[in-house]
């Protein structure tokens, strides 16, 4: 444990910084009057003490709103927050298609005050979210600052930070006969037909019918399937044939490749156009579901989704790069502040936020990795990652900061930007079996290669 949290808390440290000094700086100081402070400046408990206004929180989270919700829910939050400052109402409006949703709404100058940002075209933050101030200073105290930034200004704080594994059902794996968690996909693909043979259990649940939690298979495929933490925001972009097979069971070919043949091989959920988002959690306590694909935040949602939380457990995912595993560590989902709210409600937006991040606990009630550089504290969840190495993508070079984007629209494979319709698309052919893996592979490298070539980058 100690180990693992060594190695998560040094390489957060390490995060890539974008130099922002000189006239950047200054011009990110100038957006900011009398009501506009900077994250930095404000101090909890004295900035804004006595301020009366209301300000509303458009969220993701449908569960914490819920009054049947068994953890620390926004009612419980917004109180301990109203101790410290009584004067700010917060109201949570909670979205269940939240992407598409807050996205149409961001249309609308009075969507409300704070959203978490649901899309990451960082040419765009500024249209919509206010500056919290420069990747230079929020990194000296903030991990993933610099992830939801653009010209040298953060425009998103991270609410919190999780590892890319697998959560899966530790009693399924036990009456399957498992001892030993898989580290290739191979031994993942072995552990998953077992799984099939000797229990009841769904090997493999997709989701498939959410949607928004197949974008999880796009979140392996940078330093978690490369050991490469400049892959997703440099390589890629300037990469040959991407999706080919590297030949040593590493890269997006083998994160796709088990999904595709878990769908073929009959591994998953028989009816994998019925999923039930909210269901799968209690499924999943329950042992009716092995294994799924999400990120480390929906732990401690399937651990308190019924009478067997000891039951949980979260493992690396199983890929090796030169015999090492490399887990890619990710904000989760990064408050932005409405750059049309009015002065006031900006400044009770960014004390909330900063509230949130630094005082709540909201990162240890989760299970998740803590914000603040000076917090040090690891979550039980991240015991089976001891040894694993940790890595944080690095930012885009300036000048390409928006060359992702670019690609992904023109090839609509959206990598890492609400990609589900191709991996759903990569579900139906398995299943079908009107089309080979290789033969899906190679439409996802035409696709790439006729984007680059359209917008004349160069290519490694």
């Amino acid at each position: 444990m100690e180990k693992c949290a060594r190695f998560i808390f040094l390489l957060c440290l390490g995060i890539f910084l974008v130099s922002c000094g000189g006239k950047e700086g200054r011009a990110a100081d100038d957006e900011f009057n009398a009501y506009e402070t900077k994250y930095v400046d404000i101090v909890l408990g004295e900035t804004a003490v006595d301020m009366e206004t209301s300000i509303v929180l458009i969220s993701h989270r449908t569960d914490m709103a819920s009054p049947q919700y068994t953890g620390y829910s926004w009612t419980e939050y917004i109180k301990d927050f109203n101790r410290l400052y009584p004067g700010i109402k917060v109201s949570v409006e909670a979205l269940t298609d939240y992407q598409a949703t807050a996205t149409a709404m961001l249309e609308l100058d009075n969507w409300g005050d704070i959203m978490m940002i649901p899309f990451n075209d960082r040419s765009q933050f500024s249209k919509y979210f206010i500056p919290f101030g420069t990747v230079e200073e929020l990194s000296r105290s903030l991990r993933f600052a610099d992830q939801y930034s653009y010209a040298g200004r953060v425009y998103g704080i991270a609410s919190a930070g999780n590892v890319q594994g697998i959560v899966y059902n530790k009693r399924i794996f036990t009456e399957a006969n498992i001892d030993r968690l898989p580290r290739t996909p191979d031994e993942f693909l072995a552990v998953l037909r077992q799984i099939k043979e000797k229990t009841k259990s769904i090997p493999l649940y997709t989701n498939y019918a959410s949607g928004w939690p197949l974008n999880q298979w796009d979140y392996y495929i940078s330093s978690t399937a490369t050991g490469n933490s400049s892959y997703l925001n440099h390589e890629l972009i300037h990469k040959k044939n991407p999706f080919s097979d590297p030949g040593d069971g590493s890269g997006a070919y083998n994160v796709y490749r088990i999904l595709y043949q878990a769908t073929r091989e009959k591994l998953i959920e028989e009816d994998f156009t019925a999923t039930d988002w909210d269901g799968c959690k209690g499924m999943m306590n329950r042992g009716d579901i092995a294994t799924m694909a999400l990120g480390s935040w929906v732990f401690t949602q399937i651990r308190d989704a019924g009478p067997n939380p000891d039951d949980i457990g979260y493992m690396p995912f199983p890929i090796q790069v030169d015999g090492i595993q490399i887990a890619s560590a990710l904000p989760d989902n990064n408050f932005g502040i409405n750059v049309k709210s009015s002065a006031k409600k900006k400044l009770a937006a960014m004390v909330f936020v900063k509230w949130m991040v630094e005082k709540s606990g909201f990162q240890y009630n989760e299970g998740e990795i803590p914000v603040l550089l000076s917090e040090d504290r690891i979550a039980e969840v991240y015991r089976t990652f001891d040894g694993i190495e940790i890595m944080v993508d690095a930012p885009p070079f300036k000048g390409e900061e928006n060359l992702l984007t670019i690609l992904n629209s023109d090839s609509s494979l959206l990598i890492n930007q609400g990609g589900e319709r191709k991996i759903r698309q990569l579900i139906e052919h398995a299943s079908a079996g009107d089309a080979s893996f290789d033969q899906l592979m190679d439409i996802w490298n035409e696709r790439w290669d006729w984007a680059q070539k359209k917008n004349g980058i160069s290519v490694n």
